[in-house]
């Protein structure tokens, strides 16, 4: 709700609201009318997700100018106001209430994460868009953090010749598409995983125990593969990780320290000896 307006404009909004008299408000209350004037199936579905928003009262101040100051209470498939089916009405400085849309004339126009709520019929114009009737629009956008947000004006169109509008925004998390949530492929591999442990383990256990008669730690099935899983670890993590086996002959040999020369000094020395 707008700070400006959040001490006064309010607590006037909820005094028309009760002089209004409606007591249950609910999306049934809009009329809505397709080209052929049934009301439209796609249009109900859109305005039923609306429905959470019909407790709430929204008002917003703008400023024309200076002098000027327009008040607006909004209102979801709900009379806003003193006058009857005013789902959005203006208020001036002087309490001057000016329908600016009807409930009972709406339209609704919707995408995946949006709603867009549209009141016609309003009041007509004194001097502009060539005296039509005044139309709002409501552009909803998706917010889930949140039900309600604050309710804002954007803008009013009437420097046309026609097709005039009042604009206005607001967030709820009522028109947000619903969240699916899907398993993805490692999370099924680990729920498949599991159970096929759960179901090793158990089964085992109970042949071990009927059929083989084991007792004791001998129950846990293949237990002596799981008592050597540790050694067998370690001999596939050497074999993998180790480049050449222990016993491999030196690729490096030193260089003798004695002189290259010495056998041949040995050699001559021979004819010395005796015979």
């Amino acid at each position: 709700m707008n700070v400006r307006c959040a001490s006064v404009w309010p607590l006037l909004c909820m005094l028309f609201l009760s002089k209004g008299g409606q007591a249950d408000i609910s999306t049934k209350n809009c009329k809505l009318s397709g080209g052929d004037g049934t009301p439209s199936v796609m249009e109900q579905n859109l305005l039923a997700k609306l429905e959470p928003l019909t407790k709430f009262n929204f008002t917003t101040q703008e400023n024309e100018n200076e002098n000027q100051k327009f008040t607006y209470c909004f209102r979801v498939c709900g009379q806003a106001g003193n006058i009857t089916n005013g789902g959005l009405v203006q208020l001036d400085g002087k309490m001057q209430e000016t329908v600016v849309g009807r409930y009972n004339s709406t339209q609704v126009i919707g995408g995946s994460d949006w709603i867009m709520l549209i009141y016609n019929e309003g009041d007509k114009y004194d001097n502009h868009c060539n005296k039509e009737s005044r139309k709002a629009i409501v552009m909803i956008s998706c917010n889930r953090k949140t039900v309600q947000s604050d309710f804002t004006v954007v803008v009013e169109e009437r420097n046309r010749p026609s097709d005039c509008f009042y604009l206005f925004e607001l967030e709820s998390n009522a028109v947000c598409p619903t969240e699916v949530h899907q398993l993805s492929a490692g999370s099924i591999l680990l729920i498949v995983f599991s159970s096929c442990l759960i179901l090793y383990i158990i089964g085992g256990f109970l042949y071990q125990r009927l059929v083989v008669g084991a007792k004791g730690m001998e129950q846990f099935p293949n237990y002596s593969f799981w008592q050597d899983l540790g050694n067998l670890t370690a001999d596939g993590c050497d074999f993998i990780c180790r480049s050449r086996t222990q016993n491999a002959p030196p690729t490096y040999r030193g260089v003798a320290s004695e002189p290259l020369g010495g056998e041949e000094v040995e050699e001559r020395d021979d004819h010395l000896l005796p015979m």
